[in-house]
């Protein structure tokens, strides 16, 4: 029994206590559950953090196509201070094969890879890659 008695006066009662916790961890690590999600694309495993774009840690990530071009860099800093300036935490990725950087911004949970190529040069647009879909549109630097 759940009875608790008071010494010297023999009451008896069943104590209630409603002490609610809640910390700002619990509400991150149901979010981060949620979001966490593998998947397979043309016949490769892929592990996504499939935040929703507003929790998203980092918004975009700006990548030259080829970091050996210094003509592909320098435009893709130009695209990535547009960026910043626009959206505030915006990553850079120059770091091996676009596959690889593409890999590694699904599982931190960028929403867009945003790469600067060399059709960028004469065209003055991008290639965006939505996180969750994996499809690649060109839009115009203008229009970011």
């Amino acid at each position: 029994s759940m009875e608790y008695t008071v010494k010297g006066t023999n009451n008896r009662f069943v104590p209630h206590v409603i002490e609610p916790s809640f910390g700002v961890e619990r509400a991150v690590m149901a979010v981060m559950t949620a979001a966490y999600t593998e998947d397979e694309v043309n016949g490769e495993k892929r592990i996504v953090m499939k935040f929703p774009e507003h929790l998203a840690p980092v918004k975009y990530c700006v990548s030259p196509l080829l970091k050996n071009k210094p003509e592909l860099v320098a435009k893709a800093r130009e695209v990535y201070a547009l960026l910043k300036k626009k959206h505030g935490n915006v990553m850079w990725d120059d770091n091996g094969n676009i596959g690889k950087r593409y890999r590694r911004q699904d599982e931190i949970g960028t929403p867009y890879c945003v790469v600067v190529d060399f059709d960028s040069l004469d065209s003055d647009d991008v290639t965006i890659r939505n996180r969750d879909t994996t499809e690649q549109t060109r839009v115009k630097i203008s229009e970011l």
